[in-house]
């Protein structure tokens, strides 16, 4: 009966439990992102400023404005966009940091499609 009691004040305490975010560490810096789509991972590495981000993927670079909504949030935007898609802003929240990597979810404005990855600090 004892045991029966004990659980519900475990259940409890876990679930509570959040997981550490310093978000501020990664607001400017150069990072090694990871994704992984399908089974296939992909890497993207971006240098960021309090106004800009500069990433580069498979060879080709491409700059991006950046918003900060909070802390841990920050909103994309293409400044030169070369079809419909690439005008969508994307949203991007740090989940948990460690001291040189967070791990981010990111998807278009307005969709709830999300995606997971990580970044790796480089040289910060």
């Amino acid at each position: 009966m004892k045991k029966l009691l004990l659980c519900p004040i475990f259940l409890l305490l876990f679930s509570c439990y959040d997981a550490p975010r310093d978000c501020r560490d990664f607001k400017t810096g150069t990072y090694l992102s990871e994704i992984t789509i399908n089974g296939v991972k992909h890497q993207t590495t971006s240098i960021r400023t309090d106004s800009i981000v500069i990433e580069t993927y498979k060879g080709k670079t491409d700059t991006a404005s950046i918003r900060w909504v909070n802390d841990c949030e920050y909103i994309l935007r293409k400044l030169h966009p070369k079809n419909m898609a690439e005008q969508k802003a994307i949203s991007i929240r740090i989940l948990t940091t460690s001291k040189n990597s967070y791990t981010f979810e990111f998807g278009a404005v307005g969709t709830g499609d999300k995606q997971k990855g990580t970044a790796y600090s480089i040289n910060n």
